[in-house]
């Protein structure tokens, strides 16, 4: 061998090494970067809080569209951030859409999941927790789910929000007298209807259940 040879195998040799060090370093850089990513999309989540709120909107099925079926349904934590937001495929025929209420649309549900994934993804998140919303019996009835009554806190149940002999104020009447928020002033949409629900039950929670006010943003 030659030395120039030798010299140009050491180089070569050098070179080598000096590109796996590299692609060493540039792989460490990358799997930091995509911990980092991890990191920041779990710190993003929304909090799985104590007190949830659930707002449903439902379409007509069955002849002339009468009984109910789940096609959209909003679950927000404590803070006011959505949970779920999730279009579901009614398990019957749709003969009304309801559209000028639900906002629900054809073309909303075209890519909807199917109701029974759904139910299980609201069943896991409503288990052991306190859900507040505004006529609940409807929106359970539509997810075919049953939740403990010591556990649900329905606005249009509580004695201080309801009319003369029980009779329940309308969701948007309450806002609008007692938050001074303007909702379902068209199409009802169930991510600002749960806020509202959330929002009147924060602010009379010192009224119904003063000893549980810290409960509220425990996970």
């Amino acid at each position: 061998v030659t030395v120039s040879e030798k010299k140009f195998e050491e180089k070569s040799i050098q070179k080598s090494q000096q590109i796996t060090i590299q692609k060493q370093q540039e792989n460490s850089q990358k799997k930091t970067n995509q911990e980092e990513t991890k990191g920041n999309d779990k710190q993003k989540l929304p909090q799985l809080t104590k007190v949830i709120a659930l707002d449903c909107e439902m379409v007509g099925v069955g002849p002339d569209g009468e009984e109910s079926a789940l096609a959209r349904v909003a679950i927000i934590n404590s803070f006011g951030d959505v949970l779920i937001d999730k279009y579901v495929k009614p398990r019957e025929p749709i003969t009304d859409y309801r559209t000028k209420f639900s906002g629900i649309t054809p073309e909303c549900l075209v890519n909807a999941e199917e109701f029974e994934t759904v139910q299980k993804d609201v069943a896991k998140i409503l288990t052991g927790r306190i859900v507040v919303g505004h006529d609940l019996e409807n929106d359970f009835r539509a997810l075919l789910l049953k939740h403990p009554f010591s556990l649900t806190r329905d606005t249009a149940k509580f004695r201080p929000l309801q009319r003369a002999r029980g009779r329940p104020h309308s969701l948007r009447y309450l806002s609008s007298k007692l938050l001074s928020i303007s909702i379902q002033t068209g199409q009802h949409e169930p991510v600002e209807d749960a806020r509202a629900a959330l929002f009147l039950y924060l602010s009379l929670i010192h009224i119904s259940e003063p000893t549980r006010q810290a409960e509220i943003s425990y996970a």
